[in-house]
């Protein structure tokens, strides 16, 4: 180090060699910057050559102000080729200048700014600052600068990295490029100027690289005194003692080399070209001896202790060395050497913060949240399954296509249902289907396909559903019974007209305002590998400009559809053939898509950044929808074709209710054709007729009491129960079911014709005085009644319960014989009633 300069000393005692002095034919030496820029300026008058050991000034590199002047110590601009190499090195093309506002760093930072322009590195943000640098680090880090070339003193760098540590810019992610011409432990000097905490100052400062010029050479060569320069070290420790030692000695004793150097090139050139004069006969008017000089010192070249000495316009070509604070010590990580413009890195000495040297920028990697591989397999498993499912239940509506109870259930519209599940099964494989798998253009096409096939495989299954049970609804409708024939085919244009309105919706879509591939980027995430990157989500959708009219048009109609198949389930309710109405599996399957859909859109619309679960929820809601619905419609008819074929087909209970002017008219008829009709009708008579009979033989019961009392005790009985007239009255209002109803109405004429009933109301005159109910009790009326009903009770209800054959002509028995005297078998009782 040098004592502080004072120009004015140093200015006169120049003047003084000059004025008094002898002849000088070299300065020597020149450490003030302010001085020695004064004096080189001046030497050309004098045709003096300068040499300088410690002037590292940039501003003396002007060789039109300064032609005079050298130096053998590098200038401060030459550690800017030495960063250029090591951006180059380390691929950084992308950095940031932070600079104290002094002259000599300003000037460093214009030159740098020369030297990288046209080298394709990027100076994206330049600051400056006088006392406080935090505002300017806050900018740095606001432009996302990482790489930060720094030009400043030891107490603004005590400053710089306590903001350093403020705003985080420290660490993996940065690396700070500083002089390194500061002296030993800096930074304790000045920490108690600044509110930083020791420990968080050198947390900032861990990793920086200093840049300045190599003391001395690290190599083992032989210099121009024949001394290695680990030797000259030695030597010149052991003569300098106690005494402080400074960075510039060497460049000192090259100084001296260099001066002795030029003499005698000097001297030989003098010698060669004209014997007459010598070097003795200089003075500073002698311009031409002042040029031999000059050249003479610019094509001066050896090896020195401090490297390699070379001069280009008068500057020093040297060694530039490379440090980095590592552990609270700086450690030396490479050189470059200006002579051969290459940069030697030591191995392994470079340690930076992270697994790798930092970016110059953030890196922003583009990641496509794409669907996980073993999710799609998966679901794409459960399709596959459901679609087999799907292919044995078309089976086993073909084969069965013959039997009775899939005849009856339309096996043409089982088949349409079962085809709109296999293609809403198959549009998962189309939503599982991204840019990892497919191209951008191919996914543009997946995204128009994939709708249309969902749309329309959606129509298939509930159109054809609500078809039949719309053909159901019509004929039970019907209640004047009349014939009504819905054939498949009609059912077939229903479907047809469903499918219809779809594709009109989906080609306008198509045609006015088609899907496209639209990129969703995300805020940036910080790599999960650690790396030195920032991740910048992005996810793929299918979208176009009025993507919410469109939704809302085709979720409007597949709503009225829905309800639409509700009314038709609520309407047939109380049809009570399974093989033809299909209402309360209609019903839950319509409850069932119905919520899932809604709650499956709702989160599929909160899940739009999380493809996985997206897809996820999608594939389900689908894969239930269509299971759920192919299973109510399928599996019952399966386990009912396996254990009772025949019960599916019979009416349980014809009933359909309607509700017109709040009455209801109850009535039973055909279903899917003519002679389903017939069938059903039919078999609905021999069930009412059967009904009707078990209620004769329950009042035939009652009549087989009151008739074993008028046989036992005639004359005892007082009175007999008021309700037998009305039992009787029943049976005679019974309609005759049987086939030979006619003959019986015939015999029972002639009956009547022979012996006609009294009428209620008429009395014996010899009887008025008594009692009327004691005269009707009486053994002749009782007599004469029986005479008179039991040949109609013989030959009209007997037959119906398996009794006397309906094709007796004539009574069985005579009319007038005594119930008393009649013989009637155990299980053949005639049962009469009160009378």
């Amino acid at each position: 180090s040098f004592p502080q300069c004072d120009n004015a000393k140093g200015l006169k005692a120049f003047y003084d060699a000059i004025k008094y002095g002898p002849n000088h034919l070299m300065v020597f030496g020149g450490v003030c910057a302010t001085v020695t820029s004064i004096i080189a300026e001046s030497l050309k008058g004098w045709n003096l050559v300068q040499l300088s050991f410690a002037a590292t000034t940039p501003e003396l590199a002007d060789k039109k102000k300064y032609p005079y002047f050298f130096r053998t110590v590098p200038s401060d601009n030459a550690v800017n080729p030495a960063i250029l190499k090591l951006l180059k090195h380390y691929r950084w093309k992308r950095v940031g200048t932070l600079t104290q506002d002094v002259q000599r760093f300003s000037e460093v930072r214009n030159d740098l700014t020369g030297v990288l322009y046209g080298e394709d590195i990027e100076i994206s943000d330049t600051e400056s600052f006088s006392n406080d640098p935090c505002t300017s680090v806050k900018k740095l880090k606001g432009n996302d600068v990482r790489i930060i070339l720094g030009q400043f003193d030891e107490e603004m760098a005590v400053k710089v990295f306590c903001c350093a540590y403020d705003e985080e810019m420290y660490g993996s992610k940065y690396q700070w490029i500083i002089p390194g011409w500061y002296e030993n432990l800096w930074w304790e000097s000045w920490i108690n100027s600044s509110q930083c905490l020791s420990k968080n100052l050198l947390a900032a400062m861990e990793g920086y690289i200093g840049v300045d010029f190599e003391p001395l050479s690290s190599k083992t060569n032989k210099t121009i005194s024949g001394r290695t320069p680990q030797q000259y070290e030695k030597e010149y420790n052991a003569k300098r003692g106690d005494g402080q030692s400074s960075k510039f000695h060497g460049y000192a004793y090259d100084g001296i080399w260099v001066i002795a150097r030029t003499l005698q090139r000097a001297m030989n050139y003098l010698n060669s070209t004209n014997k007459h004069q010598k070097i003795e006969d200089f003075n500073y008017t002698n311009h031409k001896l002042g040029k031999i000089f000059l050249n003479a010192m610019n094509e001066t070249r050896f090896f020195g202790v401090t490297g390699e000495v070379v001069f280009r316009n008068g500057e020093r070509m040297g060694t530039i060395k490379f440090t980095q604070f590592q552990e609270q010590k700086e450690v030396k990580v490479g050189e470059y050497n200006a002579v051969d413009d290459k940069l030697e890195i030591i191995n392994n000495s470079i340690r930076f913060q992270g697994l790798e040297p930092p970016k110059d920028k953030t890196i922003i990697q583009e990641e496509l949240r794409k669907i996980s591989l073993p999710l799609y397999s998966i679901l794409s498993a459960l399709t596959i399954l459901g679609m087999i499912m799907a292919s044995a239940f078309l089976f086993f509506n073909i084969k069965n296509r013959n039997q009775k109870l899939i005849k009856m259930s339309s096996p043409y519209m089982n088949n349409l249902i079962i085809l709109g599940g296999m293609l809403s099964y198959a549009s998962i494989f189309l939503f599982g289907l991204d840019g990892s798998f497919v191209s951008e253009k191919t996914f543009e096409t997946l995204c128009t396909v994939r709708t249309w096939i969902l749309t329309v495989g959606y129509t298939t299954a509930f159109g054809a559903m609500f078809a039949k049970t719309w053909r159901v609804h019509a004929i039970f409708k019907n209640v004047k019974m009349k014939k009504k024939i819905i054939k498949d085919q009609k059912l077939l244009v229903i479907v047809g007209g469903m499918l219809l309105i779809d594709l009109c919706i989906l080609i306008c879509w198509q045609v006015v305002d088609p899907l496209r591939r639209t990129v969703e980027k995300y805020n940036m995430e910080p790599d999960p590998a650690g790396r030195d990157i920032s991740i910048r989500p992005i996810l793929e959708h299918c979208e176009n400009t009025h993507m919410t009219i469109w939704l809302g048009i085709v979720y409007a109609y597949k709503g009225l559809l829905m309800l639409f198949g509700c009314f038709l389930a609520w309407e047939t309710r109380n049809v009570s053939i399974p093989a033809l109405n299909d209402s309360k599996y209609i019903g839950m399957s319509v409850y069932n898509v119905g919520i899932m859909c809604i709650i499956g859109a709702a989160v599929s619309f909160l899940t739009r950044d999380q493809p996985n679960v997206q897809f996820c929820i999608v594939a389900l809601v689908i894969i239930f929808c269509s299971t759920i619905t192919l299973c109510l419609v399928f599996v019952p008819k399966l386990i009912t074709l396996r254990t009772n074929p025949d019960a599916a087909t019979q009416n349980r209970r014809f009933q359909f209710t309607q509700n017109q002017k709040k009455e209801d008219s109850k009535t039973s008829t055909s279903v899917t054709s003519v002679n389903q009709a017939s069938t059903s009708r039919l078999e609905g008579l021999q069930s009412e007729n059967h009904r009707l009979r078990m209620k004769i033989t329950e009042l035939d019961k009652d009549l087989e009491e009151v008739t074993m009392q008028l046989q036992d005790t005639p004359e005892k009985t007082t009175y007999i129960k008021q309700n037998h007239y009305q039992d009787l009255n029943d049976i005679l209002s019974i309609r005759n079911f049987t086939d030979s109803k006619d003959g019986e109405k015939a015999i029972l004429k002639n009956h009547l014709d022979q012996n006609p009933p009294a009428q209620w109301g008429s009395s014996d005159p010899s009887r008025t005085s008594k009692d009327p109910i004691e005269d009707i009790n009486s053994p002749e009326h009782i007599q004469r009644r029986l005479s008179l009903q039991l040949p109609i009770l013989h030959h009209a209800y007997l037959p119906s319960i398996g009794g006397v054959d309906a094709s007796c002509a004539s009574p069985c028995v005579s009319p007038s014989a005594s119930p008393r005297h009649r013989h009637v078998p155990p299980s053949f009782r005639v049962m009469v009633s009160g009378l």
